[in-house]
């Protein structure tokens, strides 16, 4: 078990859509559509299920801070939970316990956005299943979307049109002080210096700084998609 605790372990490679990595994310979509058409069993329970969640967040989070500091890997430069998908879920941590509407309204477009599509392509290089950072990586940021949901079915919060160009402008505002914080740390935080070593839609979007202006595009219709299928379900409801 020793190799898939190692930072730089060797032998075989994450593959972008391999048969783990589909069956991956077929697990955690299976999860959370069952959440959803199971919503009348587990509803009594939502206040527990939200706890369970958080912790799950809260441990997904600390451990692998821990298992950085103990391999001896960890740098601010690198280590920080300063992504949008890590910043997502330090912010459904905090709205599995207070409920906050604000912070579901923002993690609806930029929480589920974000997340997908790092289960989509994870910038994972060296991690395959079973490796610690596979499985805290792919449990963190599924379970951010299954906490939306939860949150959306326990308590029907809303999301308008005004919260998709709300949540826009935060996610650029944030990406501003994100900018400024790689120039002091020389690192790469949300990828705005440079792309990922590994596999990213972004590696297809052209050079730095074209690639941010079509991601920023990306993100805006995600997020317009996003409240289309809130609207059709809230219709549908």
């Amino acid at each position: 078990m020793g190799k898939y605790l190692q930072v730089h372990p060797e032998g075989e490679k994450f593959s972008l859509f391999s048969a783990e990595h589909i069956w991956t994310i077929v697990i955690i979509a299976v999860i959370i559509v069952g959440m959803m058409l199971l919503k009348k069993s587990w509803m009594p329970y939502q206040h527990p299920i939200r706890l369970a969640l958080a912790a799950v967040l809260f441990l997904a989070l600390i451990t692998h801070q821990m298992w950085l500091l103990t391999e001896h890997a960890w740098s601010a430069a690198s280590a920080l939970p300063l992504h949008l998908s890590d910043l997502s879920v330090i912010l459904a941590f905090i709205m599995l316990l207070n409920g906050s509407e604000k912070l579901f309204q923002f993690l609806y477009f930029a929480g589920i956005a974000s997340s997908v599509q790092a289960l989509l392509t994870p910038d994972l290089s060296t991690y395959h299943f079973p490796h610690f950072q596979y499985i805290v990586f792919f449990i963190s940021h599924g379970t951010v979307i299954l906490a939306v949901v939860v949150m959306l079915m326990a308590f029907s919060y809303r999301v308008t049109f005004r919260t998709v160009w709300k949540s826009v402008l935060i996610v650029n505002l944030y990406a501003v002080i994100i900018f400024a914080v790689n120039k002091w740390l020389w690192s790469n935080y949300m990828f705005l210096m440079k792309k990922p070593e590994g596999v990213s839609l972004l590696n297809v979007l052209g050079k730095w700084p074209w690639y941010l202006i079509w991601a920023e595009l990306i993100m805006i219709v995600s997020f317009l998609l996003l409240f289309w299928v809130y609207k059709k379900g809230r219709l549908h409801h």
